[in-house]
C-alpha cells in the first residue's frame, strides 16, 4: 500500500513571509533552512514511498533541489496545504492508497507520529482524513496562554469524541479551563499536531468543496472535512519525552533552535 508523504511550502505566509527559508541551527550549530529540515523529518519516516516538496515558488524549489528534494511545482490558487497536496497527487499521477501532509513548518515531528497515523487510518475505513493530537503538559498549555495573551497564535487546539472523532478544532485554547497546572501535569487540552494521512478519495474531493464559515474563520484547513460531513479522525501520540513545536512566528526561531540543542539534534 503505497504512501506518499507531500511537504507543501509557500513562500508568501501571511504572518511570516519567506518562512519555509528561515535557517535554524542544530546541537552543533549547523544551520539548515526550515524547509530542509521537515524534509528530514519525512524522510526518517519507516514504509514512505516517495517524499516530495510542493510549491509554487522558484525561490522554494532552487533551495530544495540543492539538498536533493524531489519538487512537485503546483499552482499560486492552492489556498492551503491540503489543496497543494491534491495537486501535487494529481501531478504524479495518483496510485498512492495514503497521503501525508507533513506541513513544512514542523520540523520537531518525531518519525512515530507519521507512522502512528498512517496505521490508525488504515485501521478506521469510515475516516477519510487522519490527524494526531498531542495532550498538552501544563508547560504547553502555559506557552499556549501566553501566546493568546500576545495576541499570537502559538498552536492549534483539539476536542473530540470518545470514538476519536473530530468535534472541533480553533486557534484559541479549548476546552476552556480556569484551573491552574504545573508544568509537568497532564491537562484536558490537546495540542493538534499539523499533520494530516488522506485517504485519495477524500484528497481528490477536498479542492472542489466550498469554504464554509468555519474554515473562513478559524483559517484551519480541516475544518472543510468536517463542514462537508467528512470523518476526521484524531490519533493521540506519544511524545515519548521529546519536545514539540511548530515554526509560526518569528518568536519560535529561538524557541525551536533552543529545543534542538537540548534534545541533541543536529
Amino acid at each position: 500500500m503505497p504512501v506518499l508523504i507531500a511537504i507543501p511550502a509557500r513562500f508568501a505566509s501571511t504572518r511570516y513571509p519567506g518562512k519555509p527559508l528561515v535557517q535554524l541551527k542544530g546541537s552543533t550549530g549547523v544551520s539548515r533552512s526550515l524547509i530542509e529540515r521537515s524534509w528530514l523529518a519525512a524522510r526518517a519516516v519507516a514504509g514512505v514511498d516517495k517524499v516530495v516538496v510542493t510549491t509554487d515558488d522558484d525561490r522554494i524549489r532552487t533551495a530544495c533541489e540543492t539538498f536533493g528534494a524531489e519538487v512537485v511545482m503546483t499552482s499560486s490558487s492552492c489556498v492551503n496545504g491540503t489543496e497543494r497536496c491534491a495537486e501535487a497527487h494529481a501531478a504524479l499521477g495518483g496510485g498512492f492508497d495514503v497521503v501525508v501532509n507533513l506541513q513544512g513548518d514542523a520540523p520537531l515531528t518525531p518519525h512515530w507520529f507519521i507512522e502512528d497515523l498512517v496505521a490508525s487510518l488504515r485501521a478506521a475505513p469510515d475516516a477519510g482524513v487522519a490527524t494526531p493530537v498531542l495532550r498538552c503538559d501544563g508547560a504547553a498549555l502555559n506557552g499556549f496562554l501566553a501566546d493568546r495573551r500576545a495576541d499570537r497564535v502559538g498552536g492549534t487546539t483539539a476536542v473530540f469524541a470518545g470514538d476519536k472523532t473530530a468535534m472541533y478544532f480553533s486557534k484559541e485554547v479549548i476546552p476552556f479551563t480556569t484551573e491552574v497546572f504545573a508544568d509537568d501535569a497532564e491537562t484536558p487540552v490537546f495540542h493538534h499536531v499539523g499533520v494530516y494521512a488522506y485517504r485519495p478519495d477524500a484528497l481528490t474531493a477536498y479542492p472542489d468543496w466550498p469554504i464554509g464559515p468555519l474554515e473562513r474563520l478559524e483559517g484551519l484547513e480541516q475544518l472543510r472535512f468536517m463542514e462537508n460531513g467528512r470523518k476526521v479522525l484524531c490519533v493521540e501520540v506519544d511524545a515519548k519525552g521529546r519536545q514539540f513545536w511548530e515554526l509560526n512566528n518569528p518568536e519560535d526561531v529561538t524557541k525551536i533552535e533552543a529545543m534542538m540543542a537540548e534534545m541533541g539534534l543536529e
